[in-house]
């Protein structure tokens, strides 16, 4: 059974692949939780691995945020970019491992709204999350190129699974208090994937390396999931207002501050259509994806 360090191990990505990792590797996780068999901040220190690792999954990252000063931008070039360094400083003490899967994001392509966008597209994300990610990319590619490492990023649409945090969440827990609303008819489309996925992809990128959107074939509407979602907790299908009134709506939030259901940001992120391309990750990696709507339990 191959060792696996994995980073990040202790947050939500982790505790929906742990059971799946175990089944496969001698799994030990790398973090600041209490959880975690190496306590380490990655963003202000370089850990201290006690063995050489077969295969690294390095997940550990900040998202899901929206910075509102200096120091909240900065954070996320301290824990996505200077984390990924302190890490391979770590790993050339300790024997550089056979791969190194990164956990990356579509946000690198700084697409607001877009249709099955491929690989190929340019690097334009322009928030300190995007632009920590592709500096912690350009390092890997370089890094693992010098030490004959076999590289794998991965670069996820929006994740579905138990506790998820980010847009998903929030949908859960307004539909939960009977908050939520579609807009339009809930006819948005976005890219999601199980992140249960990450586990199943890994020994085949781990194999072959390569830089890979991942996302479910099938693109479900903002409408379909948040109508499986209020099945699963017994409420009501979600109302939908028209896009005008949702317009208004999204007017009054802009005077009200970041904390308000919607504005004009949340607004044009719930109306614009964004789906990225998986077929290179299908066709170099022969990998099927989990179907999201049949297999997103909250």
């Amino acid at each position: 059974m191959e060792n696996l360090l994995f980073t990040g191990g202790s947050g939500f990505l982790g505790n929906n692949i742990r059971p799946v990792l175990d089944r496969h590797y001698d799994v030990t996780t790398c973090g600041i939780s209490p959880d975690d068999g190496i306590k380490a901040n990655l963003a202000k220190e370089i850990p201290q691995l006690d063995k050489h690792y077969d295969i690294v999954l390095h997940a550990c990252g900040k998202a899901h945020v929206v910075p509102k000063t200096e120091a909240e931008k900065q954070a996320f070039f301290e824990v996505n970019y200077q984390g990924t360094v302190n890490l391979c400083s770590a790993l050339e003490k300790a024997g550089t491992p056979k791969s190194l899967v990164f956990i990356s994001t579509v946000a690198v392509y700084g697409c607001e709204s877009g249709e099955l966008i491929t690989e190929e597209h340019p690097l334009d994300g322009d928030s300190p999350y995007a632009k920590s990610k592709i500096m912690a990319e350009e390092y890997l590619t370089r890094w693992c190129s010098m030490n004959g490492v076999i590289l794998g990023i991965l670069r996820p649409s929006l994740l579905a699974g138990k506790n998820a945090p980010g847009n998903l969440g929030a949908m859960v827990n307004g539909i939960r208090k009977g908050l939520y609303m579609n807009i339009a008819g809930g006819k948005v489309v976005k890219s999601i994937l199980m992140a249960e996925d990450i586990a199943n992809i890994l020994p085949l990128v781990a194999e072959k390396g390569g830089v890979y959107n991942v996302c479910d074939t099938y693109q479900p509407s903002f409408g379909q999931i948040s109508e499986s979602v209020a099945r699963q907790l017994g409420k009501h299908k979600p109302i939908n207002i028209p896009y005008w009134m949702a317009w208004c709506m999204a007017k009054v939030g802009d005077c009200l501050g970041s904390k308000v259901p919607i504005n004009s940001y949340k607004l044009t992120k719930m109306t614009e259509s964004l789906t990225f391309s998986n077929e290179k990750a299908r066709r170099e990696l022969d990998w099927e994806p989990m179907d999201v709507l049949k297999n997103y339990r909250i």
